[in-house]
C-alpha cells in the first residue's frame, strides 16, 4: 500500500521530471531557432550550441556587451567541398540584391576574401538566393539583418562551408575582446566555430560590437543601407527585439558580377 508521503514523493518527482524535459525541449529549440551571429539575448543557449546553430551569444555577450544576436549558419549541412576557385582574385565585385523592399549592393574586395567572393559568386550564378526570406533582425546590443539562409529558419546553409578570411580587417580587438563591425559593414554568419561559414551573412545597419571573428568581406551602397534601415525602424514581429523582421524581405534575385 503506497502512504500518503510515499504519493506525495512520487508526484515531485515525477513534476521534477517533466520540468527537466521541457528544460531540454525548450534549449533544443532555442538552438534551432538561434542560427545565426552571436547574441546575448539568447542567455539560455550559452552552453548548448550545436552543429547546425548557435553563434556563441553568450561569449560575445561578455567580449562584446552584445544584448542582441548574431549570425551562424548550419555547420552540420558540411557535407562536400567549397567551389573551385574560378573568380580574379585581384579584382573587385559586385553582390547585387534586388529585394522586395528595395535594392542593396555590396562591394567586395576579392583581394581580401577570395573564398567568400568565390563562393557568393557560385551561388548566385546557380540562383541561390533568390526566393529566400532575411530571416533575423536584430534592434538591441547589435544591430543586423541576416539573410542567405534557404530554409528561413537559420539552420540552413549550401552543404559545405568556408574558410574565415579578413578577420584583422577591422582592427585589433579592445580589452572586452570585440571589434567595431560599422554601419554599411556585411559579413559572414557562423557557428561560433572557425571556419564554419556558409551561406548566411548580416548586414550592419548600425555600429555594432563583436568579437572578430565575422569574416567581413563587403560593404553596403548609400541606397541599400537606406533600405535595410527602413526594415529595422519597422521592427521585429510581434515587438521583440530578436527575430524575423516585422516588413518582410524577400530576395528576389542576387548576382555577384566583376566590377
Amino acid at each position: 500500500m503506497v502512504t500518503s508521503d510515499q504519493r506525495r514523493r512520487q508526484l515531485a518527482r515525477e513534476k521534477f521530471e517533466r520540468q527537466q524535459q521541457r528544460r531540454a525541449e525548450a534549449r533544443r529549440k532555442a538552438r534551432r531557432r538561434n542560427t545565426v551571429i552571436a547574441s546575448a539575448l539568447a542567455v539560455v543557449l550559452a552552453a548548448g550550441a550545436t552543429a547546425a546553430a548557435t553563434g556563441a551569444f553568450e561569449k560575445d555577450k561578455k567580449a562584446g556587451g552584445s544584448d542582441a544576436a548574431a549570425p551562424s549558419p548550419s555547420a552540420s549541412e558540411s557535407k562536400s567541398a567549397e567551389p573551385a576557385m574560378t573568380i580574379d582574385k585581384k579584382a573587385k565585385y559586385t553582390f547585387a540584391i534586388k529585394t522586395n523592399q528595395g535594392d542593396i549592393k555590396l562591394a567586395m574586395d576579392a583581394a581580401k576574401t577570395p573564398h567568400t567572393v568565390n563562393s557568393f559568386k557560385s551561388l548566385a550564378d546557380k540562383g541561390y538566393f533568390d526566393g529566400t526570406k532575411c530571416h533575423r533582425l536584430t534592434t538591441s546590443g547589435i544591430f543586423v539583418l541576416q539573410c542567405g539562409d534557404p530554409k528561413g529558419d537559420g539552420s540552413g546553409g549550401p552543404g559545405y562551408t568556408i574558410p574565415d578570411e579578413n578577420l584583422s580587417g577591422l582592427g585589433k580587438a579592445g580589452a572586452d575582446g570585440s571589434v567595431t563591425y560599422p554601419a554599411g559593414t556585411v559579413a559572414m554568419a557562423n557557428t561560433g566555430q572557425p571556419g564554419s561559414g556558409g551561406s548566411q551573412f548580416f548586414l550592419v545597419y548600425k555600429d555594432s560590437k563583436l568579437p572578430p571573428t565575422y569574416t567581413p568581406f563587403g560593404t553596403i551602397d548609400a541606397p541599400g543601407l537606406r533600405t535595410v534601415n527602413a526594415v529595422a525602424e519597422a521592427g521585429v514581429g510581434g515587438g521583440a527585439q530578436d527575430g524575423a523582421p516585422k516588413k518582410a524581405v524577400t530576395i528576389e534575385k542576387a548576382t555577384v558580377t566583376k566590377s
